[in-house]
């Protein structure tokens, strides 16, 4: 499945928009990785627990909103784009968003 975060694919026309699909992925916070991070903030520098803790999250949202895609038949994802909030205290949801199309 072609996924970008651009209106067109080079070398392909869409031929149908199938509609807005979706992924999702609430992560909370591992106390050990929690501590840590604390020390960050402290001594400065990069809360690498985190930093993998948000890459595997957008993995798993856009991995979802690709089965969402294939679902509707869609070969392609075009506009796709990534969004964040905080659900609750310690929980991120991390959102994978755009449209579902066919193309030739």
């Amino acid at each position: 499945m072609m996924v970008a975060t651009t209106d067109t694919l080079p070398g392909r026309e869409v031929t149908e928009v199938l509609g807005i699909v979706f992924g999702s992925c609430v992560q909370t916070k591992h106390l050990g990785k929690d501590v840590r991070a604390v020390g960050r903030t402290i001594i400065g520098g990069e809360a690498k627990g985190y930093t993998e803790l948000m890459e595997e999250s957008r993995r798993t949202a856009m991995q979802r909103m690709i089965e969402d895609a294939k679902k509707l038949g869609a070969d392609a994802i075009v506009g796709m784009r990534y969004a964040t909030a905080q659900t609750m205290h310690g929980a991120a949801e991390i959102i994978a968003f755009g449209t579902a199309v066919k193309t030739q």
